[in-house]
């Protein structure tokens, strides 16, 4: 078990690593970012630009200079020693298309796993200069207004939900995409297109639900420990907890909301 003093050792690590993936990523923003295409000929346009490569480079070479004993996971340059006691799980600029495009919905995730499970994790949004950090003890804000605890909304139900997805037509296969618009026509109020920003907003009060698919580890991990520090909940479609290898997930504030929600998803559960 980690100590408070060990995690609060990390967790000030963790705030470094964020300045240190938006000092890579700002020059570019709204800039020339390098884009290229990771999917290839043939296959739907997946993004990566020279931001998302530079700012991973420069969180796995603090990692190796401060821990070289920690495992790293990033989606630009793969794992290494992914079996490690420690083991980081990053993702530099999830919400690449919103990067792209100029907006300032993309964020920087990074998580820390111990002994296989997520234990301290941020989501950072370097334009805004905000960092959503947490464990399963707390949550809060790091932005230029100080620092502030994070709390989701409780007491509602899905009637009156604020939900989020990312890319619904895109992201969801037909079973997935009928259980989405069974929650979409329940809900109060839908967002689209904000990507891992939408977990930080669960986290601060703002959104009621998050449902995703097709999520890698990198795409989840980190916003865990945040959004249960919060008070919230992240599951599996059916439920269950979140797996190693992401999936189907949702991300709920209240219990009440979730078990509603869950009705429709279970339904399309993989």
């Amino acid at each position: 078990m980690l100590s408070a003093g060990r995690l609060a050792e990390l967790d000030a690590f963790l705030i470094e690593l964020n300045r240190a993936s938006a000092a890579a990523i700002l020059p570019l923003f709204r800039g020339d970012h390098g884009l290229d295409d990771k999917a290839g000929a043939g296959r739907a346009f997946d993004p990566v630009t020279e931001a998302d490569r530079g700012a991973e480079a420069a969180i796995r070479q603090l990692i190796g200079a401060r821990y070289p004993d920690h495992g790293v996971i990033g989606e630009e340059f793969g794992q290494d020693r992914p079996d490690a006691e420690f083991v980081w799980v990053l993702d530099p600029i999830d919400g690449t298309r919103s990067f792209v495009a100029g907006l300032p919905l993309w964020t920087t995730l990074i998580g820390l796993r111990f002994q296989n499970r997520p234990v301290l994790g941020s989501i950072g949004q370097p334009v805004l200069g905000e960092i959503f950090i947490g464990t399963k003890a707390g949550a809060r804000l790091i932005s230029p207004a100080g620092e502030a605890p994070l709390r989701v909304r409780q007491g509602g139900t899905l009637t009156a939900a604020v939900i989020a997805t990312t890319d619904p037509e895109g992201c969801f296969d037909g079973a997935e995409l009928g259980a989405w618009r069974q929650l979409r026509a329940a809900a109060r109020l839908v967002r689209l297109g904000c990507d891992a920003y939408a977990y930080a907003m669960v986290a601060a009060g703002a959104i009621d639900l998050v449902v995703e698919a097709g999520l890698k580890s990198w795409d989840i991990e980190a916003a865990i420990p945040v959004i249960e520090g919060a008070g919230g909940l992240v599951t599996d479609w059916r439920g269950a907890p979140v797996g190693r290898d992401g999936g189907q997930v949702a991300i709920a504030g209240e219990r009440a909301v979730l078990d509603e929600a869950l009705v429709a998803l279970k339904r399309s559960a993989k």
